[in-house]
């Protein structure tokens, strides 16, 4: 029987971390972390994910900056929003909730973010950095999944991962930060060929395709560690909604050395790692040594 790796207890630590090294920074540098998060619109999932945000900003002591803005907003009034908090010493992360409005360019509103203070790891410098190997703010789920694994696997080096999903948020930035921990790296996809083959060969095996419970337990090796990324809403047989992730967990157990459950396992992660990321944008945008318990 698998063990089963618990995300929420893990982003808790790091939470804790985050807090102590916030406080530090204020104390000895008068230096607040700032996060200010833009959310579009009236999409339930993504009002609850920006409180969410906020709540946890907080609570690590960082100052939390939120912004609604109708629907119907244009592209310009955005982007006009986005300078503004670029050119705000208080602010030192900005992140827009995905996804927009039909009306607003995406790429263009997020390439709009001052590379220093894109705590999402999106604007295309940042990318670039994380493909050139050099520091950057990489995107917060894939970051998450990585500490995860190093936490359970110690050194990864040598180690042959598969990631299923080649989407520009978790698949290939992943895949980039694998490789820099020395991983042997294989991206597979819908268009693969025999894919259950290709996954029975990983040391270590994500998910990350968005389809419920997709990859089977007889899809994984014996003693891999299997990270499971996707969030999936699906009907049960009494008619009610359940989340589920895209690997088959049941199966998963019996085969796996270690899981990651859904929920709980890579969501909570997530924040963790933006307030993560909003301390370290702090840390460099005011010249100042990174506390040493991160």
């Amino acid at each position: 029987m698998a063990t089963v790796i618990d995300g929420k207890a893990f982003a808790a630590g790091m939470r804790q971390r985050i807090r102590q090294a916030v406080a530090q920074l204020v104390a000895q540098h008068a230096l607040k972390p700032g996060l200010a998060v833009i959310l579009v619109g009236e999409n339930p999932a993504s009002q609850v994910y920006v409180r969410n945000k906020g709540k946890q900003t907080v609570e690590v002591g960082m100052a939390s900056f939120q912004h609604t803005l109708p629907a119907d907003t244009k592209e310009a009034d955005l982007l006009a929003q986005v300078a503004q908090l670029n050119r705000d010493p208080a602010v030192h992360g900005i992140l827009i909730q995905l996804p927009l409005p039909a009306q607003i360019e995406q790429a263009k509103v997020i390439n709009a973010i001052s590379v220093e203070k894109d705590v999402d790891g999106f604007h295309l410098q940042n990318v670039g950095k994380l493909c050139a190997g050099e520091p950057s703010l990489a995107p917060c789920t894939p970051t998450g999944c990585l500490l995860l694994l190093k936490q359970q696997l110690g050194d990864l080096a040598g180690k042959h991962a598969v990631v299923v999903g080649r989407s520009n948020i978790v698949g290939k930035p992943l895949s980039l930060l694998l490789l820099q921990e020395n991983c042997t790296v294989t991206i597979a996809h819908s268009r693969t060929r025999d894919l259950a083959a290709v996954c029975r060969r990983a040391d270590i095996l994500v998910a990350a395709v968005g389809v419920a419970e997709m990859l089977k337990g007889d899809w994984i090796q014996p003693g891999a560690v299997v990270i499971d990324v996707g969030i999936n809403r699906v009907q049960s047989e009494g008619g009610n909604a359940r989340l589920v992730g895209d690997v088959d967990f049941a199966g998963a157990m019996k085969v796996a050395a270690a899981v990651t459950p859904v929920p709980g396992g890579v969501g909570p992660m997530t924040i963790a790692c933006l307030l993560q990321n909003t301390l370290l944008a702090a840390c460099r945008q005011h010249a100042v040594e990174i506390p040493q318990n991160l």
